[in-house]
């Protein structure tokens, strides 16, 4: 597990390679990735967006950006955490993951971004 904070936000990742749903042969890996966000600030605080880079080891690096995570837009009161599990296709066995929340403070609609940390995804056989 890697873990962030940024201005009191902690964002924590675990990542698990999805044999069952992957097909080497045919350069298809599936990843997921849980994500733990904790309010550790004296605000409550709402995900308005993401914004992921995605590296894969072998072919063209993505980027994705959109509303929320998995459908959501989590409002978190100090204290608080969210999680969500959610998922990667890789083309190699081999990459890795980092990106910002665009974050609202919800008291005074101030917004800033936290970092979420850089994670690998590694298929098995890849570490032999």
């Amino acid at each position: 597990m890697v873990s962030e904070i940024t201005k009191g936000v902690e964002v924590s990742v675990e990542t698990e390679y999805q044999p069952e749903y992957s097909s080497p042969r045919q350069y298809h890996f599936v990843f997921t990735y849980r994500i733990t966000i904790t309010n550790k600030s004296e605000y409550t605080i709402q995900l308005l967006r993401r914004h992921w880079h995605i590296h894969d080891s072998a072919f063209k690096n993505r980027e994705v950006e959109g509303e929320g995570v998995v459908g959501q837009q989590p409002t978190l009161e100090p204290g608080q955490t969210h999680q969500y599990v959610s998922g990667c296709n890789l083309k190699s066995g081999l990459g890795k993951m980092y990106g910002t929340y665009l974050m609202e403070r919800v008291l005074d609609g101030r917004r800033f971004k936290v970092n979420i940390p850089e994670f690998t995804m590694t298929a098995p056989y890849r570490l032999n």
